[in-house]
């Protein structure tokens, strides 16, 4: 199985092209982005060794879902996905906060808990919780949105003293995000998953709060089964989930958090085999479809190919 992990496309009209931790993203002069997700994965901020094959597809074909799903709740960028890879629309100014909320104690929250900490961005949580209890409602807990290194934790009041964004801005982001959750949270209950936490990016355009990039996909969200959850947690055992914290917990194994000084641990091929078999069972329960697994031979050509003749038919 090939994975990209790199690109290096010309496009017509192409003007700049931005790479992200997992995608390259290609501006065109007609204020169009070409965003190609590929198959490079990250954890502490910092790119793994390897690719994982089909974790793009897999990225980009649920977040185009979603997007579709949502956008009677807020306009998003999407235009088209020309390619499995692939997701073309509209260039954005972005916010430089994601909006991270968390339906549940887990991750980042459980951890800074663990220490001691009850207060999470200026959000005061209960006293008295287990790793991955349910909060009494889902808090939100924004990042600032860093251009390299590590994303750090806001509170609200930061983000509104220091101007980082408009107060109307900001509130019309809380609100769509509170609304994207609990959307994202009864799709994901009808297919048995629990939907714990996500984080949402938001952009300008027109003068407009649009919502950009990807939602609800492994690398943004934390999903857990349904089934069997009350029973786990009242026998005080680790949830079943569907997400990228096993990737982080494997890392954490084996000596890794990205703190200065740690050395990224080798990958093995049946690791990273593992963690595609986990992103296309993620695909499979969250859509309910089958995966199909896209044309590797030559994953450059398929995609350049099959992009230039969408924006030809524009």
């Amino acid at each position: 199985m090939k994975a990209i992990t790199s690109s290096h496309f010309q496009f017509p009209a192409q003007v700049s092209v931005y790479n992200g931790k997992v995608r390259d993203v290609y501006t065109l002069e007609n204020g169009l982005l070409v965003m190609v997700a590929s198959d490079r994965i990250s954890a502490f901020d910092h790119i793994l060794p390897k690719g994982i094959p089909f974790k793009g597809q897999v990225l980009n074909q649920v977040a185009t879902m979603f997007l579709d799903a949502t956008k009677d709740i807020v306009p998003n960028w999407l235009i088209a996905t020309p390619d499995p890879s692939v997701a073309v629309g509209y260039a954005c100014e972005p916010v430089r906060v994601e909006m991270v909320i968390r339906g549940y104690l887990s991750g980042h929250a459980a951890r800074e808990y663990k220490l001691g900490k009850r207060i999470l961005c200026g959000v005061t949580m209960p006293d008295g919780m287990i790793e991955n209890d349910k909060f009494p409602e889902p808090i939100i807990t924004p990042a600032t949105k860093a251009e390299e290194g590590h994303d750090e934790d806001i509170s609200r009041e930061d983000i509104l003293a220091k101007g980082i964004v408009p107060e109307h801005t900001y509130l019309q982001m809380e609100k769509y995000t509170r609304a994207l959750f609990q959307r994202g949270t009864e799709m994901a209950s009808e297919r048995g998953l629990i939907l714990v936490d996500t984080k949402y990016e938001f952009g300008i355009r027109n003068g407009e709060v649009v919502l950009i990039d990807e939602i609800h996909t492994p690398d943004s969200s934390r999903y857990f089964y349904a089934e069997g959850y009350e029973e786990r947690q009242k026998n005080g055992e680790p949830q079943k989930q569907l997400s990228k914290e096993f990737v982080r917990q494997w890392l954490i194994e084996n000596g890794f958090q990205g703190l200065e000084g740690q050395q990224m641990p080798f990958m093995p091929d049946e690791f990273v085999n593992t963690i595609t078999d986990r992103y296309i069972e993620l695909y499979e329960q969250i859509t309910g479809k089958k995966f199909e697994k896209s044309d590797t031979t030559d994953i450059q050509a398929r995609i350049q190919k099959n992009v230039d003749a969408y924006l030809k038919s524009l």
